[in-house]
């Protein structure tokens, strides 16, 4: 990220979006995953990259909250995908009055992020930590999967990618304008913070790998305008 350019979505602005949210819990229609489906999906993982290295690709909060343990990590590239928020959410970062959309990949472009590896040993734990943090629910289970990615080196990797393509009812297509994602995210807020937070951690720690989503860039100069024009709104209201 060109230090030239500084964030227009700031601390001070994000912090504006945060409100005191309920967890509401999951939706009475959603089937959560049983402790047979995570031992089942652990095992056929685990089995699928036998002795070759296990590799996690991360390009959004995997980055600085893994929620597993590694023992190296690396930037990496996935050709034919790219970072979109098309994934609608009514818990989290969102509510079911203020509803909210997550990152996900979908088709199309590249994405530039990083890949964690984890001890030999400790696939099969660290496994089913990652599965309980990406995947709870049936309608999930189609949105995960092994993406071959180019490591800085050139190294072609296979990386377990979690939120990538998938069937599930709640992702958007086609990807929504950068234009109508971004009030979104300045007006979703759950028991876990707002979708403006989401936005700005990410965009900080990609940078600390040196990597610049110019869509990312995009969306969060759009999301600090409309956080301004709903304060600007607000002290208007109130004024009359």
């Amino acid at each position: 990220m060109p230090r030239t350019y500084p964030l227009s979505l700031t601390p001070d602005l994000v912090e504006l979006c945060f409100r005191e949210e309920s967890d509401p819990g999951l939706p009475a229609n959603w089937q959560p995953l049983s402790e047979d489906d995570y031992a089942a999906l652990g095992d056929r993982l685990t089995a699928e990259i036998g002795d070759a290295p296990l590799w996690i690709f991360a390009y959004g909060s995997l980055i600085w909250k893994p929620g597993f343990e590694s023992i190296d990590r690396k930037r990496a590239t996935a050709f034919g995908w790219h970072r979109s928020f098309s994934l609608q959410i009514e818990r989290g970062r969102a509510s079911p009055q203020q509803p909210g959309l997550m990152m996900m990949l979908s088709r199309g472009g590249r994405c530039d992020g990083v890949i964690y590896r984890v001890a030999d040993d400790d696939k099969r734990t660290q496994i089913d930590s990652a599965l309980r943090r990406e995947v709870s629910h049936q309608d999930s289970l189609s949105t995960f999967r092994w993406l071959p990615v180019r490591t800085s080196e050139g190294e072609i990797v296979r990386a377990l990618t979690f939120w990538v393509g998938g069937d599930s009812p709640r992702i958007l297509r086609p990807v929504l304008p950068l234009e109508e994602v971004a009030p979104v995210l300045a007006r979703a807020c759950g028991h876990r913070g707002s979708g403006a937070e989401y936005l700005y951690n990410t965009v900080v720690h990609l940078a600390e790998f040196g990597i610049y989503d110019r869509n990312l860039w995009r969306l969060q100069h759009l999301v600090a305008q409309e956080i301004q024009a709903l304060q600007q709104s607000a002290a208007t209201d109130s004024a009359d």
